[in-house]
């Protein structure tokens, strides 16, 4: 069996997108807002910090001191509202790098996280925080590097813009596509780009063709893809595992559940995104171990 360094183990703080959900009808699935954690090559990384952030915040307390690695999408609400909660930003002898592309109106991703902690928005400003937070300007379609670990990025198509990643490491890859919407007559090469030949796709499709088209709620503009979408993507891509993300807040389970049956339909290696979920990747002679994590078997 793969020791931890040796794997690349991915889990679901957060899912949904928009506004948190909770409720007896989003159990299952969650209703936090985004917040995804990759363990890879003895690294830990976090996109974006919705309100699942709180929630893996709370589990990395009991490992302290900790460092992480946390790269940011874009700054609407539903991808930062958790930052403030993130109780081991604010322990002494913890690290954080933080990484975000400059908005088109010129803001860094440190002054977005320090305009949302001021008055009227926030009682407790960003330099209450005692770790040691670093904050890094980065530039889509140039790759960042951690050691062994290569992260790629790409700009979507989003209102006020957003940015998809892709984590490669030792021959594996993982892609984390959201907030983004498909085009009208051809996929956007930045997202198949990212997600060319990956063993794991994450993409938001927050929405059905009927949703997105309803002449009544039509959501055209509003930043987000579909799962028939997501499916093209995947294919065309030829990914080894499509993930549903980023669901919309008026999904309950059930209506997730049935998503989940259409999607396998058509692209049979194929989950919805849930909190407290794991995929981890393994190489091929590895065998998969007996817990709440869902094994990939890979090629190294």
């Amino acid at each position: 069996m793969s020791s931890v360094q040796e794997l690349f183990k991915v889990t679901f703080w957060g899912v949904r997108g928009s506004i948190p959900c909770p409720g007896a009808e989003t159990v299952r699935y969650g209703g936090n807002t985004p917040c995804v954690e990759m363990q890879v090559g003895g690294k830990r990384l976090i996109f974006d910090g919705g309100t699942g952030l709180r929630v893996l915040g709370q589990s990395l307390m009991s490992q302290l001191p900790v460092e992480c690695h946390v790269f940011f999408t874009h700054s609407h609400w539903d991808h930062i509202q958790g930052f403030p909660f993130f109780t081991p930003a604010f322990v002494p002898g913890n690290r954080f790098n933080i990484y975000g592309a400059v908005a088109p109106n010129g803001a860094t991703i440190k002054q977005r996280h320090h305009d949302q902690m001021l008055h009227p928005n926030f009682p407790v400003p960003l330099q209450v925080m005692q770790a040691d937070l670093k904050f890094y300007n980065i530039e889509p379609g140039k790759t960042l590097h951690l050691d062994s670990v290569a992260i790629d990025s790409a700009k979507l198509n989003h209102p006020g813009e957003a940015v998809g990643y892709r984590v490669s490491w030792r021959g594996r890859s993982v892609a984390y596509v959201t907030d983004t919407e498909h085009f009208p007559d051809r996929l956007d090469p930045n997202v198949v780009g990212l997600a060319q030949d990956a063993d794991v796709l994450i993409i938001d499709a927050a929405y059905t063709d009927e949703e997105y088209h309803s002449p009544k709620t039509s959501k055209v503009g509003w930043g987000h893809s579909t799962w028939q979408e997501a499916v093209k993507v995947a294919k065309a891509a030829k990914v080894k595992k499509l993930v549903i993300f980023h669901h919309d807040p008026l999904h309950n389970d059930e209506f997730l559940d049935h998503i989940g049956e259409q999607v396998a339909a058509q692209f049979p290696n194929s989950t919805l995104a849930q909190e407290g979920k794991s995929i981890v990747l393994l190489p091929e002679d590895d065998k998969p171990t007996q817990n709440d994590s869902e094994t990939v078997p890979v090629s190294a």
